[in-house]
C-alpha cells in the first residue's frame, strides 16, 4: 500500500468524518480517479511528436496514455473526424496515489517560482482541475528525449458532496494551495 493511501486511510479519513459529522465513514469524501490529459494542436499532425507526447504521458503516470480522436469534425479548427487531438490517461486506485504522492512530494517543489495551486480549479461538482506547464519537473523525464514540451491538464475526480468537502480533502491529502482567498 502506498504511503499516501495509508495517509488518508489512517489520518484524513476519519478527520473528514469528524469535521463534516459524516455518520457511516464509508460516505467520507475520497478521491475516486486522477485524469491526465494533453491537448495535441498542431503535434495532432506529427505522428513522431504525437508518439514523443504518449511516451512522455506514459512514463509520468506509469501506466500506458491513450490517443483521444476527434468524435467530429469542425472545418473552423480544420479538424476531421478521427483526427488525434490529444492524448488522455485515468489513473485509479494504486497508480493514482503513486503519482499524487509524486506530484505532491517530487514534482511540485521542482517548479520555479511556485507559490502553490490555485483556489479556483474546483468545477462546482467537487472535482479539481488545474494545469502545469511542461513536464520537465517529472524525474522520470530526460530532457534529450523531448522532441517539444508541453503542459498537461490534472483533474482530480472526488466523491465529495460540494466544493467545500473536496477541498478540504485535498488539503488534508497534502496538495500545496495557494495562501489566501
Amino acid at each position: 500500500m502506498n504511503r499516501l493511501q495509508e495517509k488518508f486511510n489512517a489520518e484524513v479519513q476519519p478527520a473528514l468524518v469528524k469535521e463534516f459529522n459524516i455518520s457511516n465513514p464509508m460516505l467520507a469524501p475520497k478521491i475516486e480517479k486522477i485524469v491526465i490529459s494533453v491537448g495535441a494542436g498542431e503535434e495532432g499532425k506529427d505522428t513522431k511528436l504525437l508518439q514523443n507526447i504518449v511516451d512522455t504521458i506514459s512514463l509520468i503516470a506509469g501506466q500506458k496514455a491513450v490517443v483521444a480522436n476527434a468524435k467530429k469534425s469542425v472545418a473552423g479548427f480544420k479538424v476531421r473526424a478521427g483526427y488525434p487531438v490529444g492524448v488522455k490517461v485515468s489513473l485509479r486506485k494504486e497508480n493514482m496515489y503513486a503519482f499524487l504522492d509524486k506530484l505532491i512530494s517530487v514534482a511540485l517543489p521542482r517548479v520555479k517560482d511556485f507559490r502553490g495551486l490555485p483556489r479556483t480549479g474546483f468545477d462546482g461538482r467537487a472535482n479539481y482541475n488545474f494545469g502545469l506547464n511542461e513536464q520537465l519537473m517529472f524525474p522520470e523525464v530526460e530532457y534529450d528525449n523531448i522532441m517539444k514540451t508541453h503542459g498537461m491538464n490534472i483533474t482530480v475526480v472526488t466523491t465529495a458532496s460540494n466544493d467545500k468537502e473536496a477541498f478540504r480533502l485535498l488539503e488534508l491529502i497534502g496538495l500545496p494551495f495557494a495562501k489566501g482567498k
